[in-house]
């Protein structure tokens, strides 16, 4: 395992982002995140595109799937559609906690369906399980 593990959060709400942060800097791996607020963003990001064009590629994605302009659905969609991309893996962290939100998740290819919990506690709780399970215990494929 790489001591520098990359991650990319896509999220449109500024709590969020700081709460999972927070939650992520508990962790004391040496991550590094990086910030996107919307759909749009994260493909130019994955696909190294304009002001993205020398960012890192993830070792994994947390994807919200409710935000404007490109919504995490679309996100998973092209990611999983991409043969340089499909095999990040994707964790869905949203605040839905629909069946069928779940089950389409999983139907687009869904590393994982996590719903946020309410409180930074609980939410740093659950970072923490993300990180030993991704990143302790997984082999991830190589990132290109």
């Amino acid at each position: 395992m790489s001591d520098l593990i990359n991650i990319l959060l896509v999220d449109d709400s500024a709590d969020d982002v700081e709460f999972t942060l927070a939650a992520l800097r508990e962790t004391k791996l040496s991550n590094t995140v990086h910030v996107v607020s919307d759909g749009v963003e994260a493909m130019q990001y994955l696909r190294q595109e304009g002001q993205f064009a020398s960012a890192d590629r993830p070792s994994l994605v947390l994807l919200d799937l409710n935000m404007p302009r490109k919504d995490g659905r679309e996100v998973l969609t092209e990611m999983k559609a991409d043969p340089e991309l499909r095999k990040i893996p994707v964790v869905i962290l949203t605040t839905s906690q629909a069946e069928e939100d779940v089950v389409r998740s999983y139907d687009l290819h869904a590393n994982c369906y996590i719903s946020k919990p309410v409180g930074l506690n609980e939410l740093s709780r659950v970072v923490r399980m993300i990180d030993e399970f991704w990143f302790g215990i997984v082999k991830l494929p190589p990132v290109r």
